[in-house]
């Protein structure tokens, strides 16, 4: 038989795997996986992020080894390795699942482009997200900017069944160019060992990401819709990171909620509707991270920390406040222990999230970037586009965005969410204590100032 290769990206799973499936039909099948840091536009990986992603590829090696088939890993430009694993191996097709980010989707291009022109067959398939972002628009044909309608057209569709896993007896048997040593990609830290929280907490690997989908869905979808924004109560899926690295299928989490059928079920639903959403906006505003979907927002006086040792006495005070922000010493409860909670686990509760972030744009007065940057490399479910979308949500300059003058008060929803500080409790016990700091801004004043230079910005 001819030899096929399957390109393993954000999509670290044998079960629903369109691609893997058109691999071992075409021939016997060769995986590669590609760490791309060096193509133009990739943004390399966070630090839990590369720890996750570490787990995940042992995973997801034993998984091939079960069907037989080889795991190459490589370190470089995903074109240029691509090529040249293809060669190595003699394959005369390769198939992958479709990426959607601007940088990622002109790899893959050129990929094509190479493989078309020698001949081979290459394709690419939908299997990250249930739509495909150019599928939907609105009535004059533009990309969405509001979710309500967005869902609305995007929960009227059929979502095709989740497939199962191949056959063993597929996999390449002739001789394997060499392959990378997982270990020597550094992607666990070690200088310091800071990942003993998120070992803790999480278990990277499929079977962890199924029993996380079993646990949610016996009992706790139940009461979702009541208990979602209370970081007091275990009341919400913690599947966010399997979905980010491919180790869970969007079609497998939305059949296994429309088979449950609860009101929890459906609310949940639209929580998928709105990372459908995110991707959306990625894939029409490819410089989400970096650039104000709102141009209004490109004049408003942001405050930037100074990467430099000398600065301005501004950039010093935001140096301050920023590291005051990042490791929950802010002296308000709810932020620090949501901060907290972040460094030792690599997750955040999200209403946490947007209280967290809500502070750090309009009571400190930081631009949003930076809290981003800072998701980015803490979180182990950041993605390239839910990450920077709600960070452009709550600081007013994105699609469907709050309004800039809705500022989250982070006493009033720590006491309507949290109300007996049980999470408060948990991640800063010394808030209970004497001595337990004054707030580093006045939240009444931070706010009045935020609005103040938003009314000047035109």
């Amino acid at each position: 038989m001819s030899t096929s290769l399957i390109w393993f990206r954000d999509d670290l799973r044998v079960t629903d795997n369109p691609a893997l499936l058109a691999a071992c039909n075409a021939g016997n099948a060769v995986a590669l996986y590609v760490l791309d840091e060096e193509s133009p536009g990739v943004r390399p990986l966070g630090g839990a992020g590369r720890w996750w992603l570490h787990h995940a590829l042992e995973d997801l090696r034993l998984e091939l080894e079960r069907l037989g088939i080889p795991l190459i890993l490589r370190r470089g430009a995903g074109t240029g390795v691509f090529s040249d694993v293809m060669d190595a191996v003699g394959a005369t097709s390769a198939f992958w699942n479709r990426r959607y980010g601007g940088a990622e989707r002109a790899v893959d291009t050129s990929a094509k482009e190479w493989a078309v022109e020698r001949g081979l067959h290459a394709e690419s398939f939908q299997a990250s997200l249930l739509h495909e972002p150019w599928q939907i628009s609105t009535g004059q044909g533009t990309p969405y900017q509001v979710f309500t309608p967005f869902w609305r057209a995007l929960s009227a569709l059929n979502f095709r069944a989740p497939l199962d896993a191949p056959d063993a007896g597929h996999g390449f048997l002739g001789a394997l160019p060499a392959s990378d040593r997982l270990g020597d990609w550094s992607l666990l830290p070690d200088a310091p060992d800071w990942a003993g929280g998120l070992r803790t907490a999480w278990d990277p690997t499929v079977a962890g990401g199924r029993e996380a989908l079993a646990d949610f869905l016996d009992g706790v979808v139940d009461d979702y819709a009541a208990d979602r924004d209370r970081p007091d109560k275990p009341g919400t899926s913690r599947i966010s990171p399997y979905l980010r690295w491919g180790q869970l299928s969007p079609f497998e989490v939305w059949h296994s909620l429309t088979d449950t059928r609860s009101d929890g079920a459906a609310v949940f639903a639209s929580q998928l509707g709105w990372r459908e959403f995110c991707w959306h906006q990625l894939f029409h505003h490819p410089t989400l991270a970096t650039d104000n979907l709102r141009p209004r927002f490109d004049d408003y006086p942001w405050r930037w920390p100074s990467s430099k040792s000398e600065g301005s006495a501004v950039e010093s005070s935001a140096n301050t406040m920023l590291h005051a922000w990042q490791k929950g010493c802010t002296g308000i409860p709810l932020v620090d222990a949501g901060q907290r909670e972040l460094w030792t686990t690599g997750f955040m509760h999200n209403r946490v999230r947007m209280v967290a972030a809500s502070f750090l744009v309009k009571n400190l007065g930081i631009h949003w970037r930076v809290g981003e940057e800072w998701f980015w490399d803490t979180l182990v479910d950041a993605d390239a586009a839910s990450n920077p979308a709600n960070w452009q949500w709550v600081a007013g300059s994105g699609a469907d965005a709050s309004p800039f003058f809705r500022i989250f008060n982070p006493l009033t929803q720590a006491r309507k969410f949290d109300p007996e500080s049980k999470y408060v409790s948990q991640w800063v016990p010394e808030f209970l204590l004497p001595g337990y700091p004054e707030p580093i801004v006045d939240l009444l004043q931070t706010r009045r100032e935020a609005l103040a230079a938003y009314d000047l910005t035109k």
